[in-house]
């Protein structure tokens, strides 16, 4: 069990995280470990780990989502619109506000589910145009100008509420993430989730229905970057137009260092949580001992191309494991003959 343990990429990831939290303890000391730095981490992946969990599900089926920042753009700008067109202050108005960006989000997933299963547009290239599309409707619907009209009564949800001590932000990130680890891993919505990315042929032989079942994880992927969206403008008090261009590259980063594999099949939501905290840690523990945060990228991009080639070693020791027990049997049919 310990070597089986020990061959999964999200627990050595995590011994990964803890040689990095250590050598930050070291160097800096409590300037690192006080709470005021991890509470300031844990609301800097917050919004990353709501679209994390989304594109857990969708790597998984070994598709690929590059749309999820634009869509966070365009949901946190028709939100926006519609708060400021309601007009107040109130919970009401925030609510209608995180109901219209969840629907946008929504809508935008389940065209690009739609594109993927039945038109058989491959996913990078449908969400490249999906990215692309989105944030320029998202620019001319504002002339490329950020809006600052976000009710108060959201902005104070991220700066005053904590629960259980813990800040609003994160505290709802972390409901999110744990909801999504138990429908990956505890339903059949996700033992489909994985039979798709594992076989597709043999998924839809044993009667997953796999085009709408690709539909349903792209869109929830597109609702959760609605929801993100609304934490973004909790957090910002803006819409943050030109601030979310990484944010699809730094979540896909996370999912695969966290074990989840590009060729389907495979991945877990505690994997990706872990991988979310490598760069935030890293970026915190730069700029606390005053090295240029543009390192920060060439060490996720280390730790990334690092996991993917641990992820094909693994498979083809396990394709050599399966084609020797193959041949062994082989040979043993034809001794017995």
């Amino acid at each position: 069990m310990l070597r089986r343990l020990g061959q999964t990429q999200s627990v050595w990831i995590l011994g990964v995280l803890v040689v990095i939290v250590l050598f930050f303890s070291i160097v800096a000391g409590d300037r690192f470990l006080s709470a005021n730095n991890f509470s300031l981490i844990s609301q800097n992946i917050a919004v990353w780990a709501v679209i994390a969990v989304g594109m857990t599900f969708v790597i998984v089926t070994s598709g690929i989502d590059l749309s999820v920042g634009s869509v966070l753009v365009f949901s946190s700008v028709i939100a926006a619109k519609t708060m400021d067109a309601a007009g107040g202050e109130g919970y009401g108005v925030a609510a209608l506000g995180l109901l219209a960006a969840l629907v946008s989000g929504l809508a935008w997933g389940v065209v690009n589910g739609f594109l993927v299963a039945k038109a058989k547009v491959p996913p990078l290239i449908v969400t490249l145009g999906s990215l692309s599309v989105a944030l320029g409707l998202a620019q001319v619907i504002t002339d490329g100008i950020d809006i600052r009209s976000v009710p108060e009564v959201m902005t104070d949800y991220n700066t005053y509420i904590k629960i259980a001590g813990i800040p609003a932000l994160p505290f709802t990130a972390f409901i999110v993430v744990v909801i999504g680890g138990v429908v990956l891993h505890r339903t059949k919505f996700g033992r489909y989730t994985y039979a798709v990315g594992s076989n597709e042929l043999a998924a839809r032989r044993v009667g997953v229905r796999v085009d709408r079942h690709l539909i349903s994880v792209y869109g929830l992927a597109g609702l959760l970057s609605g929801f993100a969206a609304v934490l973004a403008l909790s957090q910002y008090g803006t819409t943050t137009i030109a601030g979310q261009s990484l944010t699809n590259l730094n979540v896909i980063a996370a999912v695969v260092i966290g074990g989840t594999s590009i060729f389907g099949g495979e991945g877990s939501i505690f994997g990706t949580v872990v991988g979310l905290f490598i760069p935030a840690v890293l970026q915190a523990g730069f700029v606390i001992i005053g090295v240029e945060p543009f390192w920060q990228g060439v060490a996720v991009g280390t730790v990334l191309v690092a996991a993917v080639y641990f992820d094909q070693s693994r498979r083809r020791a396990a394709t050599r494991g399966a084609g020797a027990k193959r041949s062994s049997l082989r040979s043993v049919l034809l001794r017995s003959r």
